[in-house]
């Protein structure tokens, strides 16, 4: 990997005010960290892959609480085994729609909504956050490709004789 340097500086400098405005805002950071990899994850880069990164997560998010607002009608536990199957099953079909096509986001927002408990309010502002932070990483890491071929490129001509 060739741009390593500017990668880390990017993902390490935009991690830490993630990681700050989150404590600030009261967010689950973790949420948004997943998000952020769900981003780098998938296939599509720039707005397109943030999109598939946040429809995907969201799908998921949908389908965990699908799960666990199902299964709490019942007692017995088999009643969410059966929405846990009918909602893995519905994850991987609905990758057939082009903007949810990665089934790893899904299946990580659903992951997510299992951790949270169900907790919309909590998940849904880092998981949107998230996807805008790999984004970003993304922008700023090509930016400093650029900054650093420019600079690159000025040191490496001769000086010019007066």
């Amino acid at each position: 990997m060739e741009n390593r340097w500017q990668i880390a500086i990017s993902a390490g400098l935009l991690a830490g005010v993630w990681a700050g405005v989150a404590d600030a805002l009261h967010l689950v950071t973790w949420v948004g960290f997943l998000s952020c990899s769900t981003f780098f994850a998938q296939t599509h880069s720039g707005v397109k892959g943030m999109f598939m990164a946040m429809s995907t997560n969201l799908s998921g998010v949908f389908w965990g609480w699908l799960i666990i607002s199902g299964s709490s009608f019942f007692v017995s536990p088999v009643f969410g085994y059966i929405f846990t199957a009918i909602a893995t099953s519905a994850m991987c079909l609905q990758a057939s729609y082009q903007k949810l096509a990665f089934i790893p986001g899904a299946f990580i927002g659903c992951c997510i909504t299992f951790a949270i408990g169900g907790d919309l309010a909590a998940i849904l502002p880092p998981l949107l956050i998230g996807a805008m932070l790999g984004y970003s990483m993304s922008v700023l890491t090509g930016q400093l490709i650029t900054l650093t071929k420019k600079f690159q490129g000025v040191a490496a001509e001769p000086a010019k004789e007066s």
